[in-house]
């Protein structure tokens, strides 16, 4: 682990491509900014390991069982033409 000591408004690089900026401190929690290409995902610790549960629990879980296919779908039947009477679009003119 590098440990790195740096004051607000400094930051840091991470591999050319991620900028890691201190923005402020308050007591004892430190404010950061996070500049990233959107490829790079960039989570908080406890969201990343519930991401990493929730993929070895889909990874794992038991399939469902094969569903049957449908038919072939029915024609659509028939409709009635549209009138004023039936329209439920009414252009007013002026």
């Amino acid at each position: 682990m590098l440990i790195l000591s740096r004051k607000i408004g400094e930051s840091l690089v991470i591999d050319g491509r991620v900028i890691v900026k201190i923005i402020r401190t308050d007591g004892d929690t430190v404010k950061v900014g996070i500049e990233a290409p959107t490829d790079i995902p960039v989570h908080r610790q406890e969201v990343y390991d519930e991401i990493q549960k929730a993929n070895r629990e889909a990874a794992t879980r038991i399939p469902l069982p094969h569903l049957p296919t449908l038919g072939k779908p029915k024609s659509p039947t028939a409709s009635a033409p549209l009138s004023p009477a039936n329209n439920q679009t009414h252009i007013k003119t002026v």
